[in-house]
């Protein structure tokens, strides 16, 4: 096992690995002072998923006007058997893990007698949504090995632990979070640490009706815009800023252009921002944005792009009825 400065530690029996303390000293209140003092702001959206950002992010996921989460699922149970095939032993990587509702698809495709031969690495950055999926998957699924990893997937890809065949799960919309040099270098650095025979489940929102798009991040309860404004409140815990999330509006619209959501907080009065990490205060002006999230939206022809930038053979593309999204499947030959 490679857990370069990791502390291992048990609770209730779930192994988890924490290789996040390297991040929340210096290197963490630097990168964002360095965003929020950039011409245009920008806050990473990492920062997202504080306990309460999970929450908050789960609640968006059952939400009628966000079909990724929904579609997803559904394509998800379609393909189960053929994503999980019959490879033995297997360790199964999820990337972002989050909830375990969409992992849990797989487990159930996977014969009781066969999951004594599966170990589930889940890595996220939200110390209880990886413990409260543990926990939920261990007593469902007691015959899998759990090792969850508080990690952060773009820095630690090389202390994921084990040297059985995987199955890396990147699920979701997080890969549209990355811009094109970082999308990139994590496609290298996955296929780096695969060996021959594993394999890679990405999953891909696609272009569609700008209305539909564009409904998915202003639901009507509101939960984006708390979710959006909830990255405040960690930046003010590591920051030590003083941010008031109420005074600033939730801004989400698809760029036609860069194929891509956009999430901005705009700020409602102008303002004065303090921290003891500050040089000089941070002055924000009414109308300014702050830049939280990318969401990029993909056409048909980029798991082809995929392939040949990550030196992976594209084995499977699993997709709706409407296409509004897709499962890519890849082997490591």
């Amino acid at each position: 096992m490679n857990n370069r400065g990791a502390t291992i530690i048990a609770e209730n029996g779930i192994i988890l690995s924490d290789c996040l303390p390297q991040l929340s000293g210096k290197e963490t209140i630097t990168e964002i002072i360095s965003g929020i003092f950039s011409s245009p702001r920008y806050i990473p959206s990492r920062f997202f998923y504080d306990d309460a950002g999970s929450l908050l992010f789960e609640k968006i996921t059952q939400l009628p006007e966000y079909y990724l989460t929904r579609t997803e699922k559904e394509i998800l149970k379609e393909n189960a058997p053929a994503i999980a095939g019959n490879l033995s032993p297997l360790d199964i990587v999820e990337l972002g893990s989050g909830d375990c509702s969409k992992i849990s698809i797989i487990f159930e495709v996977i014969s009781s007698g066969r999951r004594h031969d599966i170990g589930y690495i889940p890595v996220d950055v939200s110390r209880s949504a990886l413990l409260k999926s543990a926990e939920i998957l261990s007593g469902k699924y007691p015959e899998i090995k759990i090792h969850g990893m508080l990690a952060d997937f773009l820095k630690h890809l090389n202390d994921i632990p084990g040297n059985r065949q995987k199955l890396i799960c990147f699920l979701g919309s997080t890969m549209g979070n990355l811009d094109t040099e970082h999308t990139s270098r994590f496609l290298l650095d996955i296929r780096s640490i695969m060996k021959k025979g594993d394999q890679l489940l990405l999953g891909l929102d696609m272009v569609k009706d700008i209305r539909v798009l564009e409904d998915a991040y202003n639901d009507t309860l509101g939960i984006t815009a708390a979710f959006n404004r909830n990255i405040l409140n960690v930046v003010n815990l590591y920051a030590k800023t003083d941010f008031d999330p109420g005074l600033f509006d939730h801004l989400a619209f698809f760029n036609t252009a860069e194929s891509r959501i956009e999430m901005h907080l705009r700020a409602s009065t102008e303002m004065i921002i303090r921290s003891p990490y500050f040089r000089y205060p941070l002055r924000i002006e009414k109308g300014e944005t702050i830049h939280t999230e990318n969401s990029r939206k993909y056409t048909s022809g980029v798991p082809d792009e995929i392939s040949r930038l990550s030196g992976l053979s594209l084995k499977e593309v699993y997709t709706d009825k409407k296409r509004w999204y897709s499962l890519i499947h890849f082997e490591c030959r």
